[in-house]
């Protein structure tokens, strides 16, 4: 005959077992359990059951009572969901509405109200976020890929350094995966493009301008890594940020400037009171005056001014004139960029 107590204990170990079996299995980015009672389908709960279509009219009071709640919303199965107007938020600003990892995939999502949220690793894939308020959020990792973003506000969204395509484009090209890459990276140039359509709509243009930079490095990324396109997209990139970088330009003509007096230096130029260059066996004090003169015959060169009253010889003329070609370019892109920025 067995004792009350051993039975009530038994029974106990029993009801907690089955609770456990009942748990649904989801397990968060920090290790935590889903509290949740799993449905008939696998051994998910309802939200994180990606087989269980949330179709019903009160999925979207549903869930803005459980983000009223303060509870976690990491991992929600919420695919093909129709959640258009939803207000998900804690009743206090500073704290994020945690939709980490979730599907939103095709999901409903226009004029819908996510201030803040936490959408990190999300898919939004063919979302529609149109006239949505996604200001602050954090969209860090999130697959944006398709999603219609008609007037959604993103004013200071978090985006990381590199959004999912990208991060895992350079991945595929690590491992050696180049088709994979550049599929990868024709992703990632569209998802670019769209947010430099959606930043220019809304005003913002310093983040427009990272936007699109961002966008012609996943273009030229595409290409051969040997390839003449892509040699000159580089190219443009380190000139001038294709456009974006006026101080890329500054860099540019100083790096221009600075190497061409090294050449007249080692090289000579000649001048009324003789050659001007390299004097072997002569201190560094009278070599540094030497270069310096060479430094100011390249910048009157550069800015095409002239040669006044230095003059290169032999083949120094061919440098002089190349570095007269390239400072009137430049001068000219600085322009063209600088008016750019400031009209934006």
């Amino acid at each position: 005959m067995m004792w009350p107590e051993v039975e009530q204990a038994q029974s106990a170990w029993q009801q907690e077992d089955d609770k456990n079996i009942a748990r649904c299995r989801y397990l968060g980015t920090g290790g935590e359990q889903c509290q949740q009672d799993v449905v008939a389908v696998g051994d998910l709960c309802f939200w994180h059951n990606p087989q269980v279509y949330k179709t019903g009219r009160d999925i979207r009071t549903r869930l803005e009572e459980w983000a009223a709640s303060g509870l976690s919303m990491e991992g929600f199965q919420l695919a093909r969901a129709n959640l258009q107007d939803i207000h998900l938020s804690h009743g206090q600003a500073e704290v994020a509405v945690n939709l980490a990892h979730a599907d939103l995939s095709r999901t409903n999502l226009s004029g819908a109200h996510l201030y803040n949220a936490d959408l990190h690793g999300a898919s939004l894939l063919k979302a529609d976020l149109s006239h949505a308020n996604l200001n602050r959020a954090h969209l860090e990792d999130a697959n944006l890929l398709g999603a219609r973003l008609y007037e959604t506000r993103l004013k200071y969204a978090r985006w990381g350094r590199h959004i999912r395509q990208e991060r895992e484009a350079y991945a595929a090209e690590r491992a050696g995966d180049r088709e994979r890459a550049r599929a990868l990276y024709i992703e990632a140039e569209e998802i670019y493009r769209n947010l430099t359509r959606v930043s220019e709509r809304g005003g913002h243009s310093e983040r427009e301008g990272w936007f699109f930079r961002k966008e012609m490095i996943m273009r030229r990324r595409q290409y051969p890594l040997l390839s003449l396109h892509r040699g000159w997209m580089k190219l443009v990139d380190l000139v001038c940020g294709y456009g974006e970088l006026p101080a890329r330009v500054i860099g540019f003509s100083l790096s221009v400037i600075f190497a061409s007096a090294l050449i007249y230096f080692l090289y000579g130029v000649n001048s009324h009171g003789g050659n001007i260059g390299w004097v072997p066996g002569a201190g560094w004090w009278r070599n540094t005056l030497e270069y310096l003169t060479c430094v100011y015959f390249s910048v009157v060169t550069f800015t095409t001014l002239g040669y006044g009253d230095i003059a290169p010889l032999g083949v120094m003329r061919a440098v002089a004139g190349a570095e007269a070609f390239v400072g009137a370019f430049t001068m000219a892109l600085f322009v063209v960029v600088f008016d750019k920025k400031m009209t934006r």
